[in-house]
């Protein structure tokens, strides 16, 4: 038994959380497991929440910003120069930007291939929503006669008035209200105003506000401009890099004794889930949910080629070295609060050198979303093979729109939080680009967070394989790089 590994002890952790989780399903309706306070399956349910999410992931994410911060400064000031990190800064955001690109493209791919949007049970749900639109058609035209129902102004009255009953109906769903809200919020802002709010003042905040509020554009932006200084500065700043450079090691020391609870932690998180989700909610989006992670699946062997090819690493040397954060990924639906463990896996399984990842890995967290960017292509043009052409959803799914679908995937999935369920958020930016009402998105919510576990674990896979190739690229033009 000593000689299993950590990532063994997660998938036995895994593995024991599946059956708990299916009992306590068949112990109590999943509705009941949500509502009834008092009832002993919820108690349960409070005790996995206890060690998974509240202790597990909150010591994961109290580490993310001083991590962050320190292996970015630590990783800029081992280099020889300003243009050594040129040569490592171009590399990555160029490779992060490629294969977001390509994700995007494979998940197109598939929905349009499979078109799980037009199989049997998606047809039996847009016939519900048939009759849903025909009693809010005559509710509305009952309450106001004298609304000509074959004019303009009456249809856009008509929409306007089914929007906001089905927008009302979705903030009902209290799990949903939430993201219902920051959706909304992203709705009203705009595309720009967006860009404005959730890129440009988030790096341009103050450092020690970003540090609190775990700002990690911010976090980022401040690291590289600290880390620069202290290269142009030179010498006299040598105690300032030897401070970050020795307090990145201790972060990653609490790394290790935080992961010490993963295999107990992991298991009560999808324990979690699995009592409360149960196998309901995939029968009507079964084909949904398929088209997502063939997708995935593709892109997986995707990554695997580039880091075969352009990495020179054996894919399966690859899947060991990063098994236990792919894991923990997976389990935490958080790229961010994985980031401490994808560190470790990638510079001491896959001997990356520590001046690159302290590098690139922070900030493909933040930026790299190719799991992410992936699904909202496909959630989104899945949305409209199921409702396109009804009278809230005049949409056609043209070439064109199908581009415009692509460039704003890509583009959206930059701003996605590191956190779960971000892609619901940013996925408003690419609906409201074609026009899709937004509350059709809450349809998908009820298995938003089991695709977020292999979109996630996805993201942090192309983080590690960007950490490769550009490690492989840099091999012997740096002092140190292994």
């Amino acid at each position: 038994m000593r000689k299993l590994k950590l990532h063994h002890w997660i998938f036995i952790g895994m593995g024991v959380g599946l059956v708990a989780g299916l009992l306590l399903n068949r112990a109590g309706a999943p509705e009941a497991l949500k509502h009834d306070p008092k009832g002993g399956v919820v108690h349960a349910l409070w005790w996995l929440d206890v060690f998974g999410k509240t202790l597990f992931i909150g010591s994961l994410k109290m580490i993310i910003a001083p991590l962050i911060l320190a292996s970015i400064i630590a990783g800029i000031t081992s280099m020889p120069s300003i243009k050594e990190l040129g040569a490592i800064g171009w590399k990555t955001f160029v490779y992060y930007f490629l294969t977001t690109s390509l994700a995007v493209g494979i998940g197109l791919a598939a929905v349009l291939i499979i078109q799980p949007g037009t199989k049997g049970g998606s047809l039996a749900v847009r016939a519900e929503r048939e009759a849903d639109l025909e009693r809010l058609q005559a509710d509305f035209f009952q309450a106001n006669p004298g609304v000509d129902a074959n004019s303009e102004e009456g249809q856009a009255q008509l929409v306007a008035y089914v929007a906001q009953r089905s927008g009302d109906t979705a903030a009902k769903d209290k799990d949903f209200a939430d993201k219902w809200s920051r959706i909304q919020s992203a709705q009203q802002m705009g595309p720009l105003e967006t860009i404005k709010s959730q890129v440009v003042e988030p790096v341009l905040a103050n450092p020690f506000q970003s540090l609190v509020d775990m700002n990690s554009l911010g976090i980022i932006f401040f690291s590289i401009v600290m880390g620069l200084a202290c290269l142009a500065v030179g010498d006299r700043a040598r105690p300032v890099a030897e401070f970050f450079q020795g307090m990145n090691e201790v972060m990653m020391k609490i790394t290790l004794w935080v992961m010490k609870l993963a295999p107990l932690a992991i298991g009560c998180i999808i324990a979690s889930l699995v009592a409360k989700l149960g196998v309901a909610a995939l029968q009507s989006l079964a084909w949904y949910c398929a088209t997502v992670v063939v997708g995935i699946a593709i892109h997986v062997a995707a990554l695997l080629t580039i880091v075969a090819v352009l990495g020179k690493m054996s894919p399966i040397e690859f899947m060991r070295g990063i098994w236990s954060a792919w894991l923990v990924a997976f389990s935490t639906t958080s790229s961010a609060a994985t980031l401490p463990v994808t560190m470790e896996c990638v510079t001491d399984n896959l001997k990356v050198s520590p001046k690159i990842a302290n590098f690139a890995l922070p900030i493909g967290a933040t930026v790299n979303m190719d799991g992410t960017a992936l699904y909202e292509g496909v959630a989104v043009i899945f949305l409209l093979q199921m409702y396109g052409g009804l009278v809230d959803v005049p949409a056609d799914l043209t070439p064109a729109m199908t581009f415009v679908i692509f460039i704003t995937a890509v583009l959206a999935s930059v701003g996605a939080a590191a956190v779960p369920s971000a892609g619901l958020i940013t996925m408003a930016l690419v609906a409201e680009a074609v026009g899709l009402p937004l509350y059709y998105i809450f349809f998908i919510f009820s298995v938003d967070h089991l695709l977020d576990q292999f979109r996630t674990s996805t993201n942090v896979m192309g983080d590690a394989v960007g950490a490769v190739v550009v490690n492989q690229m840099e091999r012997g033009k740096l002092g140190s790089v292994r």
